[in-house]
């Protein structure tokens, strides 16, 4: 592996056309227009039908994919947090995994999993307990609730430590400043509906490097980008009402933009991951949308989605209980 030249707290990395930029808590990509991904993938966790085995998922929801291409994916309905390491046959449990509760040591379909390098812990969306969680990286018993009262889908956090959280209790996100426990709308905020200053059911949230939020805007099948300061969100995917077209997105949820503006979003309505580049009226199919099913060129029902240093991509496979990884095509 090329060692990493720091570039202003930011690790660089280059791979044929793509050039990588590797913050501290989540990975800004940049991918060549034409890029292709081959379209069978490979099986990275779970995939050995539901169940509370630790080689096992059930109903799995986001993920987190570090720079060793470790997984951390919230294993929503073990009510747990499981850590994939690459090539792994199974996982092991980081955080959670005693049961469903309230306690803190304890966990409720999370839904999402980042990781605070600084601090070297885990960040979570503990659904059910309406809380975001911070827990020990290595060798946690107990979490500390860090956000109290919000119905947390999605979260991501800049390199400052800033937190940006979805409610879809209040069809809003927010940023939380290192410190602050109220923290401030970012996006939404006004009800559920479809006008442009309002989101319905926001599920998951990626931060630009200009703090421009995107957020996947489920209830109304379309991804929002959110200008810092802004009042209302421009439609950068979908808004054509749901469908299977490609200019229609159905039920979105994770949400990745590159550097050039483009935007990836798990289609989970239709089993596909789409890819809309900057100012597009319609997206491209990259992987799946052959139709619902358990083969490797097929998904069924994507949630989280990420991708690693060197442009694979991660999709947790949510009804098919797996996470799958798509390599990218080096030849592109």
């Amino acid at each position: 592996m090329k060692q990493p030249t720091k570039l202003n707290n930011v690790n660089a990395y280059a791979h044929s056309n793509v050039f990588f930029f590797i913050p501290v808590c989540f990975v800004s990509i940049d991918i060549h227009p034409n890029a292709r991904w081959e379209q069978n993938g490979i099986t990275v966790a779970g995939g050995n039908r539901q169940g509370n085995g630790i080689n096992q998922l059930s109903e799995p929801w986001g993920l987190y994919v570090d720079d060793d291409q470790t997984v951390y994916v919230a294993d929503a309905s073990n009510y747990r947090i499981v850590e994939w390491k690459w090539g792994a046959t199974s996982g092991q449990v980081v955080a959670g995994g005693n049961g469903q509760g309230s306690g803190a040591h304890q966990l409720s379909n999370p839904q999402d999993v980042i990781i605070d390098k600084e601090r070297d812990s885990l960040i979570i969306c503990d659904y059910s307990n309406r809380r975001v969680v911070r827990w020990p990286r290595r060798n946690g018993t107990s979490g500390e609730t860090i956000i109290s009262n919000i119905y947390c889908v999605g979260l991501t956090m800049e390199e400052n430590g800033s937190l940006y959280v979805t409610d879809i209790g209040k069809h809003e996100v927010r940023r939380y400043r290192r410190g602050e426990s109220q923290g401030t709308v970012v996006a939404g905020g006004n009800g559920s509906g479809n006008r442009l200053d309002q989101l319905s059911f926001p599920q998951y949230v990626f931060v630009d490097r200009d703090h421009s939020v995107y957020v996947s805007d489920s209830g109304n099948d379309r991804v929002m980008k959110w200008v810092e300061g802004a009042k209302q969100g421009i439609v950068v995917a979908g808004g054509q009402e749901q469908g299977n077209g490609l200019t229609q997105l159905s039920y979105p949820r994770g949400v990745v933009v590159d550097q050039l503006g483009t935007v990836y979003v798990a289609d989970c309505g239709n089993d596909r991951i789409m890819r809309w580049p900057k100012g597009a009226t319609q997206g491209s199919v990259i992987v799946g949308g052959n139709g619902e099913g358990e083969q490797s060129n097929q998904l069924n029902g994507p949630f989280g989605l990420s991708f690693d240093r060197h442009g694979n991509l991660y999709v947790v496979d949510y009804r098919n209980h797996r996470v799958q990884k798509f390599n990218i095509d080096s030849n592109t």
